[in-house]
């Protein structure tokens, strides 16, 4: 799960494309910084400490996936995305080759980068990262993020892999509105399938099902209307 503070660095030729991603991240909570070209790359994420690279492979006077591979030969273990072409089957091996954590294909949905930069940072935290967080009380209900379990008075809930991302999201985001957009990307589970909005809808209605006295006039997961849902200890 990501902090409204995590960094992310856009490495990109195309002005307009750095702006509307920029527009679009920010608006995801993210603080993003933006590059043209990979010179001095390694300077940058010295001076800026981004938590995530978004990287073209295609820039003036060299190979994003070259940069990358640099910055792995370094010892720079920053999680890295690769702006790509089409061909999966080559990008997929340049993407092994340069030591990349994930790929976006060109032209992409801004929302497809989302959910990847997403995956890439909850996969790379980890549990060492979720242990450092404190059990959240609400109500009778415990949910302990080193376990990833939530328990009323002492006995487990069950819940899937996907309502477990969904409430962890809404509970580290705690008091913050987040778009059905975003929780998509947060609660995203490689192995559900596709997801829309609707989807959202339906695991917010059964994880009300479960922790609501009246789902109906839910207490802890609040509707905010124009916007998506809130999570409110």
């Amino acid at each position: 799960m990501d902090n409204p503070h995590t960094k992310l660095l856009v490495v990109d030729d195309d002005p307009a494309l750095r702006q509307l991603l920029a527009d679009y991240l920010n608006r995801h909570g993210y603080d993003t910084l933006l590059a043209p070209d990979a010179t001095d790359l390694s300077s940058r994420i010295t001076r800026y400490a981004p938590d995530l690279l978004v990287l073209d492979r295609m820039l003036p006077g060299g190979d994003g996936a070259d940069a990358c591979r640099r910055l792995r030969e370094q010892g720079e273990d920053i999680p890295v995305i690769l702006l790509t072409a089409r061909d999966e089957a080559v990008d997929r091996i340049i993407r092994l080759e340069a030591g990349a954590d994930d790929y976006v294909g060109k032209p992409f949905d801004p929302r497809e980068l989302l959910a990847r930069i997403e995956a890439v940072l909850r996969r790379k935290r980890g549990p060492s990262a979720l242990t450092k967080d404190a059990p959240v009380t609400f109500g009778p209900f415990l949910f302990d993020p080193s376990s990833r379990q939530l328990s009323r008075e002492g006995t487990v809930v069950k819940l899937t892999g996907g309502e477990i991302n969904l409430l962890e999201a809404l509970v580290r985001n705690a008091g913050k509105p987040l778009s059905r957009e975003r929780l998509l990307a947060l609660a995203r589970d490689d192995d559900a399938g596709e997801r829309n909005d609707r989807a959202i809808d339906i695991a917010i209605l059964r994880l009300r099902r479960v922790i609501e006295d009246d789902p109906k006039q839910p207490r802890w997961i609040q509707t905010v209307w124009g916007i998506g849902y809130r999570f409110s200890p």
